[in-house]
């Protein structure tokens, strides 16, 4: 394991582990909703980054996949403890109200995720982009059945 495969699986660690008591922590429920929604929107961001090479809209380069892959898979275990307790309703949200009536198959929903970001991360330190076109689509059918069921459109 190189130092800076190392040094991802620490902050990735190390994101978890502060993540859990993080519902905690926010002062107030807007708070927890800009925490959510700055992640997933970083997320985001580097996940449409692969889908345009996957998907042939610009070329491939693998650093620059492995690198987006990182940032996912550092922060595929953030944005869930922001959907806590009086956060359906505290700012404007996409959030449906399912979120909150339907937590186990929401929280199935995020763990698929958080499952399929590693995989991600591996496809793309693979450099092989018939790998990364394969994990990409798992991830985007994972992300798509979450928004699917539990965001607004």
């Amino acid at each position: 394991m190189n130092f800076k495969t190392f040094a991802l699986a620490l902050a990735a660690t190390a994101a978890t582990t502060l993540a859990l008591p993080a519902a905690a922590q926010f002062a107030k429920p807007e708070d927890a909703i800009k925490y959510r929604q700055s992640s997933l929107f970083v997320m985001g961001q580097h996940f449409g980054r692969i889908g345009a090479m996957a998907n042939g809209k610009v070329p491939f380069d693998a650093k620059a996949a492995q690198a987006d892959a990182e940032v996912i898979a550092a922060l595929s275990s953030l944005p869930w403890t922001g959907f806590g307790p009086g956060t359906d309703k505290a700012a404007p949200t996409k959030a449906r109200p399912e979120v909150w009536t339907d937590q186990a198959k929401f929280q199935d929903h995020a763990q698929k995720f958080q499952a399929e970001a590693p995989k991600l991360l591996a496809a793309a330190q693979s450099g092989n982009l018939d790998q990364l076109k394969a994990a990409f689509g798992s991830a985007a059918n994972s992300c798509k059945a979450c928004h699917d069921n539990f965001r607004a459109r």
